[in-house]
C-alpha cells in the first residue's frame, strides 16, 4: 500500500500566470454543495476525511494509498534539493542534442527546427540480443524463485524543440501539437497490422516530412510503445536539452499490465462502460479535482494520488490511443499539455520535475484489450511542500 501526504494539488487550479498564496488559495476544509439529478447533496461525508487519516482507492490500479493530513504541519529538517534557476542558453554547443552538434558516439544531429528522433545511443533494450530460454528442472526450487524471461525492443529520442532551454512549459499549444504528431507517426509506424487500430491508422499515412521519416521499421512486431518524459535532474533527466523517450517493448510494462487488467474488469463488470470515461464524467460533476478543462480532456488531480502534485490528463470520450485523435483533438491534448506544464513551473517559480508517461492502448493485442484501453497520461511530480523539498516512496 502506497503512502501519501495531504493533497495541494488545489494550488494548480489558481496557478495559471502568477502563484497565489495559499491563504488566497482558501485551502480549509469546505462542505462543497453538488447537484446531482436535480437534487442539491452536501457531500460532508467527503470533508470528514481532511483531517483523518485513512485510505482511498486507486481503481486504475486495484490498490490503496494511505492518506495522512496532519503530516503536513510537521516541521522539516531533512533534506531539500537545490532548485533549478539555471538560466540556459537557446543553443549550447556542448549539448548532445542541439542541432548541427555531434552525440556521444558521434553521429551528427541535422539543423532540425521542431522535433527530432533518433534511436537512443545507449538504448535500455536492444532488438537483437542473446538468446536466452529459461530451464525447468524438477526439484530445483531455483526455477521458482529465478525466474526470468528477455525483453527486446527500440529505444528512441524525441526533442521537443530546437532551442535548448524551452520546455514543454515554455511551449505553445501551436508548438507541442508537433510533437503530438511525431509520437502519433511513430505509434502508427510500428503498429500491428492486425491490430483493431489499423483501419483508423490506414487513414492517416506519415508524411515525407514527417520526423519519423527516415526511421526503419523493426523487424520483429513488437507489444507496447512507452511515450515518457523524465524532467529536471531530481527526476534523473540526464540531458537539459527538453526531450522526451519511448520505449517500443516486446512486453507490456507492468504499470500497463495492471491497469489494463483493471479497466478490462471494470468494463465487463458495467456492462461495457469505460472506466475513465466514468470517472471523468464524475470528477466534472463534483468540480472538486478539476485543475483544467477542455472539449475533449480534463487535467485532474487523481483521488487516489500517490504524490502531492500528481495529475492525469484523461480524454473524456473514449480515445483508445493517440491513432484515434483528429488533428482538433490533438490541438486540445496540446493546450491540456501546456496547461498543466505552466501551472507547475508557476507554483514553485521553478522549472518543476516531474515524470510524465502516455498510457495508451498496446502495439499488438486483442480486441478486448485495444477496446477497453483509454488514453490517459500521468504526471509524477517529486516535490512535497516546495521547490527544495523532494517526496520518497518508503517501506
Amino acid at each position: 500500500m502506497m503512502f501519501m501526504y495531504l493533497f495541494t494539488f488545489c494550488d494548480l487550479l489558481f496557478y495559471e500566470v502568477f502563484p497565489l498564496s495559499k491563504v488566497e488559495l482558501g485551502l480549509h476544509n469546505f462542505v462543497s454543495v453538488q447537484p446531482i439529478n436535480n437534487v442539491i447533496a452536501l457531500t460532508m461525508v467527503e470533508s470528514v476525511l481532511d483531517d483523518i487519516s485513512h485510505r482511498r482507492y486507486n481503481i486504475l490500479r486495484g490498490s490503496y494509498v494511505l492518506v495522512s493530513p496532519h503530516r503536513t504541519k510537521r516541521p522539516w529538517q531533512g533534506q531539500q534539493e537545490a532548485p533549478s534557476k539555471t538560466e540556459l542558453p537557446v543553443y549550447d554547443p556542448a549539448c548532445y542534442l542541439c542541432p548541427g552538434n555531434k552525440r556521444a558516439q558521434g553521429d551528427q544531429n541535422p539543423q532540425y527546427k521542431n522535433t527530432f528522433i533518433f534511436l537512443n545511443d545507449y538504448s535500455a533494450v536492444k532488438e537483437e540480443q542473446a538468446a536466452y530460454q529459461r530451464e525447468s528442472v524438477d526439484g530445483d526450487i531455483s526455477s521458482v524463485f529465478l525466474q526470468a524471461e528477455p525483453v527486446t525492443g527500440r529505444c528512441y529520442v524525441l526533442t521537443f524543440s530546437a532551442s535548448h532551454n524551452r520546455t514543454l512549459a515554455d511551449l505553445s499549444p501551436a508548438e507541442i501539437k508537433p510533437i503530438i504528431d511525431a509520437w502519433t507517426d511513430l505509434y502508427i509506424s510500428h503498429l500491428s497490422p492486425t491490430s483493431l487500430l489499423a483501419a483508423t491508422a490506414s487513414l492517416m499515412p506519415i508524411s515525407p516530412g514527417s520526423p519519423i521519416s527516415q526511421i526503419s521499421l523493426p523487424k520483429h512486431q513488437l507489444r507496447y510503445m512507452q511515450i515518457f518524459e523524465n524532467k529536471g535532474s531530481a527526476m534523473g533527466c540526464s540531458n537539459p536539452h527538453p526531450h522526451g523517450q519511448v520505449w517500443a517493448l516486446s512486453c507490456l510494462p507492468e504499470e500497463l499490465t495492471i491497469e489494463l487488467a483493471q479497466l478490462q474488469k471494470y468494463r465487463h463488470e458495467n456492462h461495457g462502460k469505460h472506466m475513465l470515461q466514468d470517472y471523468a464524467t464524475l470528477e466534472i460533476q463534483k468540480q472538486e479535482r478539476v485543475v483544467f478543462e477542455n472539449d475533449l480532456f480534463l487535467v485532474l488531480c487523481p483521488w487516489w494520488a500517490t504524490w502531492p502534485f500528481e495529475t492525469m490528463i484523461v480524454s473524456k470520450k473514449h480515445r483508445r490511443a493517440l491513432v484515434d485523435l483528429t488533428t482538433a483533438e490533438k490541438f486540445l491534448l496540446a493546450e491540456s499539455i501546456a496547461e498543466i506544464t505552466r501551472r507547475y513551473d508557476n507554483l514553485f517559480e521553478t522549472h518543476f520535475p516531474y515524470s510524465m508517461g502516455i498510457h495508451q492502448a498496446p502495439l499488438c493485442g486483442s480486441d478486448e484489450e485495444i477496446d477497453a484501453s483509454h488514453l490517459h497520461i500521468h504526471f509524477y511530480p517529486p516535490l512535497l511542500r516546495s521547490s527544495s523539498v523532494r517526496k520518497f516512496l518508503v517501506g
